[in-house]
């Protein structure tokens, strides 16, 4: 399907001068297989051999460039191969020698034969009165430095790949750019004083300075949002295929909605209510639901997505709600199981632990649709579990999970609704990088009766004020976190590792003093939350497995150790595992000076707000996205191109731009809709064009 103007850009990279099996393998690895992926393989530094000065003025440890005579060649002895072989060449204002290391004879005789006037370009160092250059980066003839810039892009490289072969391997590939029709708004150009992006894309490979490198040159910006907006067109497309699909109506009776209502302790608040009527009228329409529910720490997500599923279950379908982990999965089954209980509504949790009959006992109450709602982990992508009726699928903490996946389990139902829920708090722009394709609700309160945490900053060298406090606490029977950033000793951070600090705690409080860390066993783990659970174990250890997926309303302390470590979002999520009961509480966090500018920013904002949807903001203004948002689990898209920390502040308006696009032009058939497919094709969001032309 592939336009054949973009061919060349699309072949192996054997297909390119220089380029072996070898190096073609080290280029894949480093960048993608084809000449586009060099292409958009941008510098991320540069050479500057502009400096070409005396002999006698050339400082010590710079590049500089020359034009020299070749006067003597003196080889090492051949008994003394390690010695040096070095090059004496005559330059107008004195001498400069050469110098080379395990080097070919005849190679330096050819490259530098005496007599002739070569360009050399290196780093020069003064040894005992002489310049010397050791293995010049450029030995060239007069013609030959013609052609060769004086600004010379640096690469980024990978273990194998010298500067050379990929300097040499990516003006191949450019060399295959076609002339392209315009994508973009021709004024809109004109407006950003932008050039075409041919022309970007080669001037970025071109640097003249380093101002060329930042993000906000003017080629860079050009081609971040031709990028950004390839991303954002693929979402809609996404989006557009999903709706063109026919949805299932679900009506909802209000019956099981209302009795559940009448069982809950507390009403809700006006912004779960909002959240409820945005789902409920996706779920009443003819198309399929796929909305991303955001909600702070204690926001009270889970009753939002259990009276959305008993929505689906009035309408006589089945629901799901997946959990990364069987602890997560367990919690809501924890919560949701009496609730339902109490309505006459049967719920099923299905774990990897699940073995033998009473495996096959589950999936037949799913697919013989006695079981209404069912609970589990990745066991319910398995091929064997069938369900009778599902109408609605909501997948906790979406970032965990592939894209994939979402679509495995949806695929179990016919027109499928969708609902992805985070706790993870994401700045806007970033959400709409990563979850364009979606609607997005947002729960901005708390429930009634949340106690407001009391967080406290506190040097490390103050522990024994701390533990003092805390066995006051204990004798009050309180419960009590702390975390550590780590389970072993290691000798490249000094931090408390959580065995060590077990140990420290045990011999204070003794057996009232537990721990739980991500290399024990499930089972384990559950016996430990168990018995903090029930009040055996008051104060637990713990590395950041709890947290997501841990609720002791009766735990009222959390202590974060080394809190400077952290990222901001994530000593959020830890706080919020205390305040869920009716008794204040606190959060300590420990640290260590010297503290950064940015941890005490970081740890000043902690103890002033708790708004996640703001700790998020900050987060990325201190850190930056892709410290923020960590590896691709965080479910935001591969950019090449793209500095999100300089280029979100575009999305929005790259958002309604693509909006606007395939709002007048769906199927992309205009002359700027075939140029839009180029660039689709360009930034690899072929599956975008196979939906366009499936759909």
């Amino acid at each position: 399907m592939r336009p054949s103007i973009l061919n060349p850009l699309f072949t192996s990279l054997e297909t390119l001068a220089g380029v072996g099996p070898k190096l073609s393998a080290l280029l894949e690895k480093l960048c993608g297989p084809a000449p586009i992926d060099l292409c958009l393989h941008l510098p991320s530094g540069i050479i500057d051999r502009c400096y070409q000065p005396t002999i006698q003025d050339a400082e010590d440890n710079r590049i500089a460039t020359f034009e020299i005579v070749v006067e003597k060649h003196n080889a090492p002895p051949r008994k003394y191969r390690r010695a040096p072989y070095k090059i004496l060449c005559s330059h107008e204002t004195g001498y400069l020698t050469l110098i080379y290391f395990n080097a070919k004879a005849d190679w330096l005789s050819r490259s530098l034969p005496v007599g002739k006037r070569r360009i050399v370009s290196g780093r020069v160092e003064r040894f005992r009165d002489t310049l010397q250059m050791v293995h010049p980066d450029h030995v060239l003839t007069l013609e030959e430095f013609e052609k060769m810039p004086l600004i010379e892009p640096v690469y980024p490289m990978t273990a194998g790949v010298t500067s050379k072969p990929l300097y040499k391997a990516v003006r191949g590939a450019l060399a295959h750019l076609p002339e392209v029709d315009e994508w973009q708004d021709k004024e809109w150009l004109k407006r950003q004083n932008w050039p075409s992006w041919k022309a970007a894309l080669l001037a970025a490979h071109a640097p003249n300075g380093t101002e060329n490198l930042r993000p906000d040159d003017i080629n860079r910006q050009r081609l971040a949002y031709d990028e950004l907006l390839a991303n954002q067109l693929a979402l809609g497309l996404v989006r557009s295929q999903r709706r063109s699909k026919p949805g299932r109506i679900l009506m909802g009776t209000g019956e099981l909605k209302s009795s559940l209502l009448k069982e809950l302790p507390f009403t809700l608040t006006s912004s779960q209510e909002l959240v409820l009527k945005e789902i409920f009228e996706d779920l009443q329409s003819d198309q399929r639901m796929l909305r991303l529910l955001q909600g702070d720490v204690g926001s009270g997500k889970t009753i939002i997505a259990l009276l959305s599923m008993l929505h689906a279950v009035e309408s006589g379908t089945q629901a799901v709600l997946m959990a990364p982990t069987e602890i997560l999965a367990r919690q809501h089954a924890e919560t949701i199981m009496p609730l339902c209980d109490a309505i006459n509504i049967r719920v099923e949790l299905l774990t990897g632990r699940d073995k033998g009959i009473k495996r096959e006992e589950k999936l037949s109450g799913f697919s013989q649709g006695e079981t209404h709602i069912a609970i589990g982990t990745h066991a319910l992508f398995q091929e064997d579990v069938i369900f009778e009726n599902l109408g609605m699928v909501v997948v906790d903490e979406q970032h965990r999970f592939g894209v994939h996946q979402r679509m495995r389990l949806s695929a179990k139902g016919q027109g499928t609704d969708v609902l992805v829920m985070t706790a993870t708090p994401i700045p806007r722009t970033l959400t709409l990088a990563a979850y364009g394709d979606m609607d997005v609700s947002r729960l901005t309160e708390k429930p009634a009766g949340r106690q407001p945490i009391e967080t406290t900053l506190i040097d490390v060298t103050r522990i024994d004020e701390v533990l003092a406090g805390l066995k006051r606490q204990i004798e009050k029977k309180s419960r009590i976190y702390w975390v550590c950033p780590l389970v072993e000793e290691s000798e490249m951070l000094d931090l408390a590792a959580a065995e060590a600090r077990f140990e420290d705690l045990k011999a204070v409080f003794g057996a009232r003093v537990g721990i739980v860390h991500g290399k024990m066993k499930s089972t384990d783990k559950d016996k430990i939350m168990a018995q903090f659970q029930a009040g055996d174990i008051e104060l637990l250890v713990s590395t950041t497995v709890i947290e997501v997926g841990v609720n002791a309303p009766e735990a009222t302390i959390m202590v974060i150790e080394h809190a400077e470590r952290f990222g901001l979002a994530q000593l959020h999520q830890l706080r919020g595992r205390v305040g869920r009961g009716a008794d204040k509480s606190f959060c300590i966090l420990l640290y260590r000076t010297p503290l950064s500018e940015t941890a005490k920013a970081r740890l000043k904002i902690m103890r002033e707000t708790e708004d996640g949807f703001l700790i998020a903001e900050e987060d990325l203004r201190l850190r930056g996205a892709g410290e923020l948002l960590g590896t691709r689990q965080s479910g935001l898209p591969h950019f090449r191109l793209v500095n999100l920390d300089s280029h979100s502040g575009m999305l929005p308006a790259i958002h309604d731009d693509a909006r606007y696009i395939l709002e007048t032009d769906p199927k992309l058939t205009s002359p700027r809709g075939e140029a839009l497919r180029l660039l689709l094709y360009l930034f690899r969001r072929d599956e975008a064009i196979r939906l366009l032309e499936s759909g």
